[in-house]
């Protein structure tokens, strides 16, 4: 079967293999902090599991109109605000203080809760996922920014760059900015970052999960 967006679906293809292969990683190395190994792994299978769905979508379902294709977007879309959710779970459990972890956790819940409930019985629209993903996002850079304070390894600065490069990319996409109209379109530019982006995260996410518990990181 010939794929309908090739560039599209095989990227997000190789994005599904490169975090389904940083899940397992961290998955199996021994961890000083299980809790924040397993948010790391919750985050990049959720990332995994978008990609596949959407390229499954794109490259099989883009122009059809069954009722799959609407039922890969919206799991699409749950993988997108559950990595969101990840996300906050991480950059909470880096924070020292019990009390605000849970209370930027329960927030978090609420926020994603709300996003699922839209997305799965309202309006399937991409802006949903981003208002889960780039908050938390934004928060997760944060988190990383105070624990490199604390901490100043290279990996957590790697790690603090690729969640910047996670901003560039999906500007870029917004944006509809494209190295060739067919073969690198905006989608498939914003791919290619984004596999950049995940692997600096896991660059950070390997060297937290290994590391001594610090004073910066809660329990």
């Amino acid at each position: 079967m010939q794929l309908a967006r090739p560039a599209v679906s095989l990227t997000d293809f190789a994005l599904a293999i490169e975090c389904s292969a940083f899940a397992s990683v961290l998955m199996a190395q021994p961890a000083s902090n299980p809790a924040l190994r397993n948010w790391f792994v919750a985050f990049f299978a959720s990332v995994t599991i978008a990609s596949m769905l959407g390229g499954t979508m794109h490259g099989f379902f883009e122009y059809s109109t069954r009722p799959v294709r609407k039922v890969l977007w919206v799991a699409t879309l749950v993988a997108v605000v559950l990595a969101g959710f990840a996300e906050w779970s991480i950059g909470a459990a880096l924070l020292g203080d019990a009390a605000l972890s849970q209370w930027i956790t329960g927030f978090a819940l609420l926020l994603t809760t709300a996003c699922l409930w839209i997305v799965l019985f309202v309006r399937q629209d991409f802006a949903i996922a981003i208002a889960a993903y780039l908050p938390a996002t934004l928060f997760f850079l944060a988190s990383l920014v105070v624990t490199y304070r604390h901490s100043p390894d290279p990996a957590l600065a790697w790690g603090a760059a690729g969640l910047v490069l996670v901003f560039v990319g999906a500007g870029l996409q917004q944006l509809g900015v494209a190295v060739h109209r067919v073969r690198v379109d905006h989608n498939t530019l914003y791919h290619i970052i984004q596999g950049v982006a995940l692997w600096l995260i896991y660059v950070a996410a390997d060297w937290l999960v290994a590391a001594p518990l610090m004073a910066g990181s809660a329990t």
